[in-house]
């Protein structure tokens, strides 16, 4: 587990399954099971166990959390009500992110929940695709290209992905 001091009094640890899981754990039950009502048998998976996790605490309660699965999706990205607005979902967010960029990844995507698109997009996201149903709300694809140079890729006229600089 790693953990860093964010502003705020904010402590952010990264970690995997088996050493956040008391943290992340209520985090998500709160926000998706009992705040979404989500089915709790659909909330815990296979993915879990494979997926390094970032928790955001303040002092020593969670009140945030987001997981990076091995072939780069991020998701479960869960703030508790009271906290949210206040930054906390985009520092787990760019912790997520700065690991994929560090292991090499090229991109990273995810399944937003439509009402949170801009939230995403405000990050760098692209929506891509049509909304579509998971669990009975609407969704919506999307990802990030990660340049070499620690800055996010954008795409030029041909759709080629290019660095912050305007290089590929």
């Amino acid at each position: 587990m790693n953990g860093t001091a964010e502003p705020g009094g904010i402590v952010l640890l990264t970690g995997d399954w088996a050493t956040l899981r008391g943290a992340a754990e209520p985090v998500r039950r709160e926000v998706f099971v009992v705040e979404q009502r989500f089915d709790e048998a659909l909330e815990w998976d296979e993915h879990d166990a494979l997926s390094l996790h970032a928790v955001a605490c303040a002092g020593s309660v969670p009140i945030a959390t987001g997981r990076l699965l091995p072939d780069a999706r991020i998701g479960r990205m869960a703030v508790l009500r009271a906290h949210r607005r206040d930054g906390i979902g985009g520092r787990v967010l760019q912790a997520l992110i700065a690991i994929a960029r560090a292991r090499g990844d090229v991109e990273v995507t995810l399944s937003a929940q439509a009402y949170v698109r801009a939230f995403y997009a405000r990050h760098g996201f692209e929506a891509y695709g049509p909304l579509y149903d998971d669990a009975g709300v609407p969704h919506q694809a999307m990802r990030l290209r990660l340049a070499r140079d620690g800055h996010a890729a954008t795409t030029n006229a041909t759709g080629q992905a290019t660095g912050a600089n305007g290089s590929t």
